[in-house]
């Protein structure tokens, strides 16, 4: 139960974190398409964890788990393409980069692990 709690806090802190990068952006830099995007995408990993945790079954919960897990890879995606085109300098992109790393690694092992035990 304590992984879950990492993972919920995490993915929270996660999107608050977005949340401020899309103001950021858009007030500062009126960058408006990608950082919508990574909005959908990083606030979403928060929402599919808690969905997740909420499932019917064990395969409801895996298939939420990695749901959130490539939004993840989406989020990435997104940040590496704002740092690409100079609307993130590179503290910016390795801080909040860092983060989402941490989050994908976590969910990584989550799904493998839930994985096996359905295997098992």
């Amino acid at each position: 139960m304590i992984v879950y709690n990492v993972i919920k806090e995490k993915s929270r802190d996660f999107a608050v974190r977005i949340i401020r990068l899309y103001k950021y952006l858009c007030d500062e830099k009126k960058e408006y398409v990608l950082s919508k995007q990574l909005l959908r995408a990083g606030t979403s990993i928060g929402a599919n964890v808690n969905e997740a945790l909420c499932g019917i079954s064990k395969k409801d919960f895996l298939a939420k788990m990695y749901i959130a897990y490539k939004e993840t890879a989406e989020s990435m995606s997104w940040l590496e393409l704002l740092v690409a085109t100079d609307y993130l300098n590179s503290q910016e992109y390795n801080s909040i980069n860092k983060d989402c790393e941490e989050l994908k690694k976590l969910l990584s092992s989550i799904t493998k692990t839930t994985q096996e035990s359905l295997n098992s």
